[in-house]
């Protein structure tokens, strides 16, 4: 690895270790074995850096996601959903460090506009993705209400149970049960 990914480990380390606000360049460069000095080099600053690499966790955890909805696409959209969640939940705990880091990017959405603007397209075309998948159509054939509406409630949905995941990993439904508290909701309003 270049000494640039070296600096980007250890801030994706000291992420999780320590979280965004306690962690100081010299922790990155204690845990990435480089020089205080090549944060600046590399990066511009502590906070660049930072930046960058809950955005990278970010994007990674959205791949993740995208490979489990991807497994399920021969099935109709409602059990896509329910293997998609199931598989999800399985995910969590085996990357838990990613999840971290992940939700990192979102709690300095708003104190850092690079980030709070990477996070708003990542957001714009994970819905589209997920829509795509779940609907087991092409992404290019999503159209605007279809991410604001499917796709927009399928990644508040995934968001919503990473972040349950952290705060109580043992309260989560499993994805049948998930399913069958949406049929309910939307029976109750048809």
């Amino acid at each position: 690895m270049s000494q640039r990914d070296d600096l980007l480990a250890g801030a994706r380390k000291c992420l999780v270790e320590k979280g965004y606000h306690r962690t100081t360049a010299r922790d990155i460069a204690a845990a990435s074995g480089s020089h205080l000095a090549s944060i600046g080099y590399h990066f511009g600053s502590k906070d660049a850096l930072m930046n960058l690499a809950a955005l990278q966790a970010q994007d990674e955890w959205g791949d993740i996601i995208a490979a489990s909805v991807r497994a399920a696409a021969g099935a109709a959209p409602a059990q896509r959903l329910q293997i998609a969640l199931e598989k999800l939940f399985t995910s969590l705990a085996p990357h838990r460090e990613l999840v971290v880091a992940s939700v990192q990017a979102y709690a300095q959405a708003d104190f850092a506009d690079d980030i709070r603007d990477a996070l708003r397209d990542a957001t714009r075309i994970a819905r589209a993705e997920l829509a795509a998948m779940l609907l087991a159509r092409d992404v290019d054939d999503i159209d605007v209400a279809t991410a604001d509406t499917v796709g927009a409630v399928i990644h508040s949905l995934v968001v919503g149970f990473v972040v349950q995941s952290l705060v109580a990993p043992d309260s989560l439904p499993s994805g049948e049960q998930a399913c069958v508290a949406l049929r309910a909701l939307v029976a109750e309003h048809v």
